[in-house]
């Protein structure tokens, strides 16, 4: 009679096994599915100027847009502009992030600027260069605020120097007091000339 019973009991448990492994396997392949047919939107925005960027971006967060990349050049027709892709897909809600941008040919008003942003919540998402009609180029820095996450405050820190020797050491100084390295250009300035521009950040707890 035991022996039945534990022949019983291992073919239920073996069963159940076998089962529960389908439907696992069945969910996975449900999720898979779902994954193939997730769609994106994108909208890219080309400007020469910087603060018509912004606007632009603003405009494109709040149809549910989220910032992409960035990147600064010549184009074929609109000459030295700054392109910005934006995407959004079914998970996005209007109005979930603002943007700011923040371009100078100066990197001590840059660090300024950025340390304002960041009292504000705005977390850093990407840099580039641009070329101005003045001569020299600016550094474009885009910033995002979650709307979704309002608690957060970060403390930025700009590094600018003509020499790679002299950015390694201040890079390592930075890193030693916590902050985390997030972006680097190289930029010809009208009062620097050419310099590497890093940005390093650090989440302050409010």
């Amino acid at each position: 009679m035991s022996r039945l019973y534990f022949l019983f009991a291992f073919l239920f448990a073996f069963s159940t096994h076998i089962a529960l492994s389908e439907e696992k396997r069945d969910g996975s392949l449900q999720d898979k599915a779902s994954a193939s047919n997730q769609q994106y939107e994108y909208r890219l925005l080309a400007t020469s100027k910087t603060s018509t960027t912004q606007k632009e971006m603003n405009q494109a967060g709040e149809a549910g847009f989220r910032f992409a990349a960035v990147m600064g050049g010549d184009t074929a027709f609109g000459g030295s502009e700054v392109v910005v892709v934006m995407s959004r897909d079914g998970k996005s809600h209007k109005g979930d992030y603002q943007y700011k941008l923040l371009a100078t040919s100066k990197t001590s008003t840059m660090q300024k600027e950025l340390q304002e942003a960041g009292d504000e919540g705005f977390e850093y998402r990407g840099q580039t260069v641009f070329k101005t009609k003045f001569g020299g180029q600016e550094v474009v820095i885009i910033l995002e605020r979650d709307h979704n996450n309002p608690s957060s405050h970060y403390k930025y820190k700009l590094l600018a120097t003509k020499k790679t020797s002299t950015m390694q050491k201040e890079l390592s100084e930075a890193g030693d007091t916590g902050f985390e390295f997030v972006g680097l250009t190289v930029s010809k300035t009208r009062f620097g000339g050419a310099e590497l521009v890093s940005i390093l950040r650090q989440q302050v707890d409010r």
